[in-house]
C-alpha cells in the first residue's frame, strides 16, 4: 500500500514519534544527572525563584503540535515534523510523570520511569502494528518465543530495579536535594 503524497504512513509517523521519545528521555535524564553531580552548569529555568521543570516544555509543545496540526500542518512532511516533535513533548511531559501525578516530590520516582515505558509501549504497537498483521505461522512461533523471553526479562529487569532503586534511591534523591537553589 503506498502513502498518498497528501499525507504520511500512520507506522512511519509513529517510528518517528518513538525516536523523537526515546532520544528526548535519554538527553533528559542524561542532562539531570549531569547537572545534579555538578559535572555541567546548571541550565535550570527558574521564574522568581522556582524551578520551571520540563515537563512545562514538553506541555507547551503538546499545545503547540496540537495547533500546528489542527490549523496549520499540510501534507507528510509536516505529519512528519510533527510526529518527531510528539514524541519529544511526550518524553520531556512523561520523564515527570511522578511530579506531576503526585504533585510533587523527587524527579526519580519510579512512576515516572514506568510511564515512560508505557508510552514507549504504545508508540512502538502502533509503529510495528502493520508488520505483525503479515505474520507468518514461523514468524507467530518466534514471536511467542521472544515475548516469553521479554516477559522473563521484564522480571528480571523489575527486581533489579526495585534492588538498585533501595541501593541508590536515597543516594540520587540526597544529590537532588544537594542541587537545589
Amino acid at each position: 500500500m503506498t502513502p498518498d503524497p497528501v499525507t504520511a504512513d500512520p507506522a512511519q509517523l509513529a517510528r518517528r514519534a518513538l525516536f523523537g521519545f526515546i532520544l528526548t528521555f535519554i538527553a533528559a535524564r542524561a542532562v539531570v544527572l549531569l547537572i545534579m553531580s555538578h559535572r555541567m552548569p546548571n541550565l535550570y529555568f527558574f521564574l522568581r525563584g522556582t524551578h520551571v521543570h520540563h515537563l512545562n516544555y514538553g506541555i507547551f509543545l503538546l499545545a503547540g503540535v496540537g495547533a500546528y496540526l489542527l490549523f496549520r500542518v499540510r501534507g507528510a512532511p509536516g505529519l512528519r515534523l510533527a510526529a518527531l516533535a510528539y514524541g519529544i513533548a511526550m518524553a520531556l511531559t512523561f520523564d515527570e510523570f511522578g511530579m506531576w501525578l503526585n504533585l510533587g516530590g523527587s524527579y526519580w520516582q519510579r512512576a515516572s520511569v514506568d510511564a515512560i515505558i508505557v508510552v514507549a509501549a504504545v508508540l512502538g504497537l502502533v509503529a510495528f502494528a502493520s508488520a505483525i498483521r503479515s505474520f507468518e505461522s514461523r514468524h507467530v512461533r518466534a514471536f511467542i518465543a521472544l515475548l516469553i523471553a521479554l516477559i522473563a526479562f521484564g522480571v528480571v529487569l523489575y527486581d533489579t530495579s526495585v534492588h538498585i532503586g533501595r541501593l541508590e534511591g536515597p543516594r540520587l534523591e540526597a544529590l537532588e536535594l544537594s542541587s537545589s537553589p
